[in-house]
């Protein structure tokens, strides 16, 4: 068999026509199908058609009521507001930091890099909590360091810039430092060669070959911002926004057509941002590596620049750990801003009183996050590897709760499993399956860009040797792609952990979430019990991500060896070695 008639054969394999051959494929693809028009589509279609239905009557009555006043139509402008700053302001410290780690010679790199994931294994309204004990009106700052010469305004626009930029700035960070890293360096070295300053260098090259990340960054951010239900609700003040009026219009007034109509407002600016992100990245070519790119990695040492760096990244992580040292310290004092006095009282109320929130969070998060992990490397596999009709669709269909604000899938649940034929408001189940469609899509595509880096001849020789799809995906497939795995189960359980915006409208007295206890307990103004309990929560995490790592990506490790021209490959404990393209 000549080479091309090998690769006629592997091609024609792989056609849409082969998915036939392979009943067990069919099975799982049809039932993924139904999985996500039944837990993705419908609770979206049942928040449209709330919003649209009043007094029997198919229309735009809701929404025309709603826009008629000026104290409805104000929270959107505020929303987007809030998204536009927050997302201007958190891109630029995200680019100072990416650029600072990955371009810069500075020290305690590893550090500083360690600390920006800090807000992302958190809850984001931890920053609002650290923010009110820092500078609110009895906060340490406030009234102990300034004694009440100043206000600082932190409930409405200006806290919630504050918070929302610290909680939201590390998606930025991630996306630009991985766009620094890939743009090769030898492009920098020789403008600089050629007599090119530095700012002439970031100006027309380092910039402008940014622009997939900034963008992604802005968007991201703004989509973040707008969904962002916990800091606001927290801070917000007179500062009204969408993702909080939806819910106390549900809640407070049970008014479900006209939290519905907030619902589909809040998810028009997502949307169009989503889209708006894809086509912005997609319209334009930033290739910058055409052959072997260069192993060097370019650092400029600049004293001025380096210094500056290391002073920028010095003090962001300063306040990082600030607002994380007063929460910790708050955890331990009897009554903030009144008493001062060491307590282990706080921590004894979130064991003992608190137990229940941990125990349903700790079984809630367990059950979901293999169900999210596996289900993500499923769909991954299914959209890259195999070619059947309608797979764009259900691949845009598994993202789309990314784009989705949290306060809407949690409006849709309620509405769409609130009666039969699917009752299941008050059971774990509502509050399992909302975790796993709504923290799927990273997964989804974590497991994609993996498989796109994976030879595809590999599988095609394991289902030449006789092995079935699922034998392939079990035991070659998805040790291959264990990174991408593991990091789908660890933003699953950070996600589950820290969730607010969506299970806020799912819990109840039978399940509830410690995420909801920190909420009580500062509405309650026991800011050292909720301290407390983010405390326990970050803890929680930690353990957790320790825990998978041991479980899932030790046992499945790859490793590279040294002899040129032969890769050695450790999976399941067992060696082997394969013959490698030379350079």
């Amino acid at each position: 068999m000549t080479v091309a008639e090998a690769k006629l054969r592997r091609t024609s394999a792989r056609g849409p026509g082969m998915i036939l051959r392979e009943p067990l494929v069919v099975a799982v693809i049809l039932a993924i199908a139904a999985s996500l028009a039944v837990f993705v589509l419908y609770p979206l279609f049942m928040v449209l058609r709330t919003s649209l239905v009043s007094d029997g009557h198919v229309g735009i009555a809701v929404f025309r009521e709603l826009l008629s006043k000026s104290y409805n139509r104000r929270p959107l402008v505020n929303s987007v507001n809030l998204g536009v700053i927050v997302a201007v302001l958190g891109t630029i410290v995200g680019f100072v930091f990416a650029y600072s780690t990955t371009r810069v010679d500075i020290p305690l790199k590893s550090f500083f890099k360690i600390v920006a994931t800090f807000p992302m294994i958190s809850p984001p309204l931890i920053m609002s909590l650290a923010t009110i004990l820092l500078l609110g009106n009895n906060g340490v700052i406030t009234k102990q360091v300034l004694r009440g010469l100043v206000d600082f305004k932190i409930y409405g626009l200006r806290g919630l810039v504050l918070v929302e930029t610290l909680a939201y700035f590390p998606t930025a960070y991630l996306v630009l430092s991985g766009i620094l890293q890939a743009i090769d360096p030898a492009l920098e070295d020789a403008a600089f060669d050629l007599g090119a300053s530095w700012w002439r260098v970031f100006r027309t090259i380092t910039l402008p070959l940014a622009i997939p990340g900034i963008a992604s960054a802005l968007l991201l951010i703004f989509i973040e911002s707008l969904a962002d239900f916990g800091n606001p609700i927290i801070l917000s003040g007179n500062y009204e926004v969408l993702a909080v009026q939806a819910y106390l219009r549900i809640t407070g007034l049970y008014d479900l057509p006209g939290g519905a109509a907030l619902a589909v407002i809040l998810l028009v600016p997502s949307l169009v941002a989503f889209f708006l992100q894809k086509y912005w990245v997609g319209r334009r070519s930033y290739v910058t590596v055409t052959g072997k790119p260069s192993a060097r990695t370019s650092k400029r040492d600049e004293p001025w620049l380096r210094w500056g760096a290391f002073a920028a990244c010095l003090v962001l992580t300063g306040i990082i750990m600030l607002f994380y040292g007063t929460v910790l310290v708050g955890s331990f004092v009897t009554l903030w801003g009144v008493n001062y006095k060491f307590t282990l009282a706080n921590y004894r109320h979130v064991f003992v009183v608190g137990w229940e929130y941990i125990k349903d969070t700790l079984f809630l998060s367990t059950m979901a996050t293999p169900i999210t992990g596996i289900l993500g490397m499923i769909i991954a596999f299914l959209v890259v590897r195999k070619k059947f009709f309608g797979r764009r669709a259900l691949e845009l269909t598994s993202m789309l709760t990314f784009a989705v604000p949290g306060t809407v899938v949690g409006i849709g649940y309620i509405l769409a499993f609130n009666q039969p034929p699917l009752l299941l408001t008050g059971t774990a189940a509502i509050i399992i399956l909302l975790f796993v469609f709504r923290n799927m899509p990273t997964g989804i595509q974590a497991g994609i860009a993996a498989l796109q880096q994976i030879d595809p001849s590999i599988e095609e020789a394991s289902c030449d040797l006789g092995a079935d799809s699922n034998t392939t995906f079990r035991k070659i497939t998805l040790p291959l792609i264990a990174p991408a795995f593991f990091s789908g189960l660890v933003f699953s359980f950070v996600r589950c952990v820290t969730a607010i915006s969506a299970i806020i409208f799912v819990v109840s007295g039978r399940w509830n979430l410690i995420t909801v206890a920190v909420l009580g307990s500062v509405e309650n103004s026991d800011l050292a019990q909720a301290a407390a309990f983010c405390v326990v929560i970050i803890a929680m995490v930690l353990a957790a991500i320790g825990v998978i790592n041991l479980l899932v990506y030790q046992p499945w490790k790859v490793k590279l060896g040294k002899q040129p021209g032969r890769a050695r490959t450790v999976i399941g404990g067992q060696e082997s070695w394969t013959a490698t393209a030379s350079s």
